[in-house]
């Protein structure tokens, strides 16, 4: 089994490089990549004598979730040298320049040769993976160096390949690795005592206590609260996709008294011309009203944010909002709507999300598979008080109820 998996993380390695010659992010990865090894010794020779705390994200949604363990953690250890790695260019590109970590970089690919090598230059006094990111090589580097490792907001599924019937058993060794594992509901544990593994409890998401730090400094932008008007439905629509700007254009195209921001998923030039191309109704992007603060931002019905970085502040501005990816792989992380306390709408990609099935259940959030049950969603939390006000509850109440696995998590691990 080894040898299957080396062979295919090979092949991987190898159809990345290739693949750099035509996409840019693959060409990013392979470039944030390079030399990465002698730029890790550079950086961990400079630390003198402090230990070292390692986390690892896959990308910037488990930074968000370990963001709340990294902080507390620099809180309580000041003088702790923390590394941050990341698989993903869409996390690194936006917090290489993160400032409570001291160094951070791309993981290299779990090559066997290069994974000791990462391991032996960090030297970690501690390991904290969060969410997923099970590599072979690395965790087994860390157990025979004595290094405890951990992972975070874990969360396991039936599917997964850890309890599939021909390739588990290799794959639970790998959580073998772990000193602990804190996982984010009962079902993962009862996933993981059904393999064997006993070395996990649960803590919790992370992420509830994220955004509510989030939301009590929200400070992003606070101009386009001129964007609101009484007379007006102002609808906050984060991490959307071509398929959700289709409803949304719709929505605000046929709805006179709607008002909409939105932060597309991915803010290529090309892509937002696509997005501005769909609206009837005067839009600005972020990028032109930054040149030109002096701008009436009431005359505009729709607001597109060409950038990164604010997002989780954006909701509080929303009377109702919207979260992308529901027509995908699954929707983005709805828990930095809800903490404002409104209500929020996905697309029909959510029910492996546990949060988003409980506000559904529960009446907070609400899903839509096309342009006309978005208009009658909106238009129903609109002149609907009683059960806009409902919807509103829930999702405060939800996520205040849910906070607390920082805490637990910081309890546990031994620094």
């Amino acid at each position: 089994m080894i040898f299957l998996y080396n062979t295919g993380l090979l092949l991987f390695w190898l159809g990345v490089r290739v693949g750099a010659l035509f996409y840019p992010k693959a060409r990013k990865l392979v470039r944030g990549q390079r030399g990465g090894l002698r730029k890790l010794k550079r950086a961990m020779e400079n630390r003198g004598q402090r230990k070292v705390a390692w986390f690892h994200c896959a990308s910037l949604g488990e930074f968000e979730q370990g963001r709340p363990v990294i902080e507390r953690l620099r809180s309580r250890e000041p003088d702790i040298f923390i590394l941050l790695t990341f698989f993903s260019p869409s996390g690194y590109e936006v917090r290489k320049n993160y400032s409570v970590a001291d160094y951070v970089c791309y993981l290299p690919f779990d090559l066997w040769w290069v994974s000791r090598k990462f391991v032996q230059i960090a030297a970690p006094h501690v390991a904290i993976f969060v969410k997923y990111e099970f590599w072979y090589h690395y965790l087994k580097s860390l157990k025979r160096q004595g290094v405890k490792a951990y992972v975070i907001s874990a969360i396991f599924r039936e599917q997964q390949v850890f309890f599939d019937q021909l390739f588990g058993r290799f794959f639970v060794k790998i959580l073998g690795f772990f000193e602990h594992i804190f996982v984010q509901n009962d079902d993962s544990l009862d996933l993981l005592d059904s393999v064997g593994i006993r070395n996990a409890s649960y803590a919790g998401d992370t992420r509830f206590d994220r955004v509510l730090e989030v939301a009590a400094g929200a400070s992003a932008l606070p101009q386009l609260a001129q964007l609101a008007s009484p007379d007006k439905v102002t609808l906050v629509a984060g991490s959307t996709w071509p398929r959700d700007e289709e409803l949304l254009a719709d929505l605000v195209n046929k709805i006179p008294n709607m008002k909409l921001i939105v932060a597309p998923h991915e803010v290529s030039e090309s892509g937002v011309r696509s997005l501005l191309a769909r609206f009837e109704k005067p839009a600005l992007r972020y990028s032109q009203w930054k040149e030109n603060m002096g701008v009436n931002l009431a005359a505009y019905s729709i607001f597109v944010v060409d950038a990164v970085g604010f997002l989780s502040s954006l909701y509080r501005f929303g009377r109702v909002a919207y979260v992308g990816g529901g027509f995908g792989v699954g929707i983005h992380n709805i828990l930095e709507a809800a903490v404002f306390g409104i209500p929020v709408i996905f697309g029909a990609n959510y029910k492996k999300f546990r949060e988003a099935t409980d506000l559904v259940e529960q009446g907070g959030a609400f899903s839509v598979s096309s342009a006309l049950e978005l208009i009658n969603v909106v238009g129903m939390l609109s002149v609907n008080r009683q059960r806009y006000e409902q919807s509103c509850s829930t999702c405060r109440t939800y996520v205040a109820q849910h906070k607390g696995a920082t805490e637990a998590i910081m309890n546990s691990i031994a620094i």
